[in-house]
């Protein structure tokens, strides 16, 4: 008993600390200071969330959304039995084969748009959380182009859309500056919303049909 005794009081002292206090004050202190990314760091229009600044949009079928701005390709996947979006990459080695294919096939979807010259990286690798929200300024300037086409807008409208949307480096000097395609393509929407347009060729660059891939095709989230 000598020894039980203590340890149910730590064990108890331990729980109400750790398991209710410490989870309790964090919890408050996060709600005072920072609501707005202790909630997700929602994003809203009309009052309804549409996506979070946080994750990225995933376009399964970007060939027929030619009027948005694409992210990273995206390793994330849903989980068939709750529906929820599982984050990951794909662990593919440098000398994996299969990378090499999906890279290929990257940039010639991006040449059948009317890319040229060299392609930034981060429009044909995934992140390692599959999830990444931003794209660097000149991953999204590549796409104007494509993007005027298809809204029917001047390029210099959407550069400046582009500027008013990209952020600095974190503090300064962590990382580089780089656009949330989530907040662009909204802004993109609030300036000209049209139908989704197709590519040609879409065809050509579809995902393997499946159920789930054609639940996923359906347009982006930053549709409200």
């Amino acid at each position: 008993m000598k020894i039980l005794r203590p340890c149910l009081v730590v064990t108890a002292f331990l729980l109400s600390v750790c398991c209710l206090l410490y989870p309790a004050v964090v919890t408050a202190a996060a709600q005072a200071l920072f609501p707005r990314q202790a909630d997700g760091s929602l994003i809203e229009v009309g009052g309804k969330p549409v996506g979070s600044t946080l994750v990225g949009q995933t376009f399964d079928r970007p060939m027929e959304h030619l009027e948005y701005f694409w992210g990273r390709p995206s390793g994330a996947s849903v989980d068939d039995a709750t529906k929820v979006l599982v984050s990951g990459g794909s662990n593919y080695g440098p000398l994996n084969t299969s990378l090499a294919d999906e890279v290929k096939q990257r940039v010639e979807m991006l040449r059948a748009t009317g890319v040229t010259g060299t392609v930034p990286i981060d429009l044909v690798t995934k992140s390692a959380s599959g999830l990444d929200p931003h794209l660097s300024v000149a991953a999204a300037e590549i796409q104007i182009p494509r993007v005027a086409r298809a809204r029917g807008l001047r390029e210099d409208e959407l550069r400046a859309l582009v500027a008013e949307h990209t952020e600095g480096s974190t503090l300064g000097f962590l990382g580089e500056p780089r656009v949330n395609v989530l907040a662009l393509n909204l802004a993109l929407d609030g300036k000209k919303k049209v139908d989704p347009v197709v590519s040609p060729s879409a065809a050509a660059f579809a995902p393997p049909s499946s159920s789930a891939a054609a639940s996923a095709s359906a347009a982006p989230s930053a549709t409200p």
